[in-house]
Parts: C-alpha cells; structure tokens; sequence
C-alpha cells in the first residue's frame, strides 16, 4: 500500500495560556496542504518490523521515529496482534518548518495499517491513538480544515472560503530551523480579541491580514530575522495573506493564481518551496 502524507497550515495561531501540565492551550485554524510525502507499507519479509527512510534524513533512529512508533502503538492498541510489515518513507515535506511532516507521517502510517488489515477502527479511535504520539497527529487522521484547541486535539471541521485566492507558495529557508522548545520558549500567552475560526469563517484572506496571526512569529522573527524575510518577500510579490506556519520557519502566501506565486518564487532561492492550489 502507497499512500502520500501531506503538509498542514496553520491560519492563526493563538497561544492563550499554559496549564498547569506545562503545556499551552491554543486556538487556531489547520488545513492540509499538497505538499507530500511518499509512505509504502508491505507485509515483511521477516518476522519483524522494519523502516527504510531516504530522501531528507533527519538522522532519527527507528526506534524513536513515529513512523516506527504508530504501528507499535497501533500494534498496543490490537493486543500485539498487528503483523510485522516493511515500511518505505521517501521524506519531501521539511522538517523543522511548522507543517507537521512528521505528525502526518505518524498518522498516515496508523489509517494504512487499519486499512491494510481490515482492522476497522475508525476515525475517532485512529485519532484517540495517533494523540498519544504528538499533539498534531490527530489532524491528520481526519485531514480536513480544522479548528483547533486545548492543546490542539480538539477539532471540529470548518469551512474557508478562500475568495480570489487560488494558490499557495510554502517557503521553507534551507539554513533555518526551529525547534518546539524554542519556539515555546518564548511565547507570553494571551486571550484574542477574537478567535481564529470567527475569523476565517467570517471572511476571505484579503482581510485576514492584521487580524489572523501567529503568536510565534513576534519572537522567532527577533530571533531569526531570515524568517521574517520571506514573510515580507511574499508579502511584496502580492500574496493576499502571508504567514509563518506553526512554530516556523515555513512561511506561506495565498495568490490569486498561479503566476503570480511562481513570480514570488524567484525571488526566494535560499529557500525549499511549494507551489499548488488551495
């Protein structure tokens, strides 16, 4: 089985305050993005499971991986009953950028297996588990525009319409990376004026500007001044609503067609990019 995880969003992102547990609460909008990976999952050849990772190596070994770590939490969740199977990932999306490779990687591997065996466990309880490896897995079960909050795993579906907006270019600096713990490090949690989904179910992205934001970028763009570059470079080429996505460092603007962010594009060569439609 061939199935391709694909990248995430964020439209806002509002850090509103830290549990007590230590981590924060958050409202915000996520929505899938074409840009994917490559997930082939066969029956083994062995008596064991295996993962075979190429294309950008982000130097995890297996065991900790959560690719490697969705069947054994799938495996968990049958009683150890799940067969062994060989996994294939061709990584694409960047890491160290706010689209979620890796949670989509996770949640991808968990619907492949409850296909590939006929497992039938459903969303719900797929996003039940794929919680348990990282707070943006569960998105990617249900894959779909989302409002986000607690600490992100509580969703409802949401509609966006995307006015005049017809393409999204996804810049990611090759030479910039940020960690969660920095990104975290830095936030002052605070109540909006007004939530995300009002936001952008309320009105197209010409007007989200100034209004939808990302509570990150304040601090990360201090700390990482390239970043808030190519927030600025896409903003000037036409985008009509550029943003940091999630704790960075991709950036991303919605265009009016197609031309008009491959021309953004150009000026963006230090960057891995992503051109496609909404």
């Amino acid at each position: 089985m061939i199935v391709f995880p694909n990248a995430k969003i964020n439209l806002g992102l509002n850090i509103t305050s830290r549990r007590p547990d230590g981590y924060h609460d958050l409202d915000m909008v996520m929505m899938p993005v074409g840009w994917r990976d490559i997930l082939e999952i066969v029956p083994a050849k062995g008596s064991a499971t295996t993962l075979s990772v190429s294309g950008r190596s982000v130097g995890c070994p297996m065991e900790k991986n959560l690719v490697y770590r969705a069947w054994q939490k799938l495996n968990d969740a049958v009683d150890g009953n799940l067969p062994p199977v060989d996994i294939y990932l061709h990584k694409i999306i960047p890491d160290g950028a706010g689209l979620g490779g890796g949670s989509a990687d996770a949640a991808f591997t968990l619907s492949a297996l409850d296909s590939l065996f006929a497992l039938g466990l459903g969303e719900q309880r797929l996003a039940e588990i794929a919680a348990s490896l990282g707070a943006d897995c569960p998105f990617f079960i249900y894959n779909r525009p989302m409002h986000c909050t607690g600490t992100g795993t509580d969703m409802r579906p949401i509609d966006i319409d995307f006015g005049s907006a017809t393409h999204i270019l996804i810049a990611k600096p090759r030479d910039v990376s940020v960690s969660t713990a920095e990104a975290y490090g830095g936030v002052r949690p605070a109540t909006p004026p007004t939530t995300t989904d009002v936001i952008v179910s309320g009105s197209t992205p010409s007007h989200w500007q100034g209004r939808l934001v990302n509570g990150f970028e304040a601090h990360i763009f201090a700390a990482k001044p390239r970043i808030a570059a190519v927030k600025k470079a896409i903003s000037d080429a036409g985008a009509v609503y550029a943003s940091m996505s999630g704790s960075g460092s991709a950036v991303f603007g919605l265009f009016e067609n197609a031309k008009l962010a491959e021309r953004a594009q150009t000026a963006l060569d230090d960057c891995d990019c992503y051109i496609g439609p909404l």
